[in-house]
């Protein structure tokens, strides 16, 4: 779960997919009000995760899987990565961007 890097409090799960699943890239620490933002390398680490939920096209590439099946292991996988979405952010003080050190 993410860490505020301020005030060193563990978001839980709930307030990391309620701060996460807004537009604004900066996120509201529950406990001192700080912002918060997501890090470069939470982001490409949140990225490979949702490509969880393309693993039963490439399970139909190679094994004959009835098309009915493939369609409900879909919101299956969907749900396994919503479920494990928070556990994979990460959070900084200060925004950064693709290529800043």
């Amino acid at each position: 779960m993410p860490t505020c890097q301020n005030c060193n409090k563990e978001w839980n799960w709930k307030q990391t997919i309620k701060k996460t699943t807004t537009l604004d890239p900066a996120m509201t620490c529950p406990s001192c009000g700080e912002k918060q933002y997501q890090t470069q390398k939470s982001k490409k680490r949140i990225s490979f995760l949702t490509v969880i939920i393309l693993v039963p096209l490439l399970i139909q590439i190679f094994f004959d899987i009835p098309v009915i099946i493939l369609f409900s292991l879909l919101p299956v996988f969907a749900a396994i990565v919503f479920l494990l979405y928070p556990f994979f952010v990460e959070l900084s003080s200060k925004e950064r961007y693709i290529g800043e050190q």
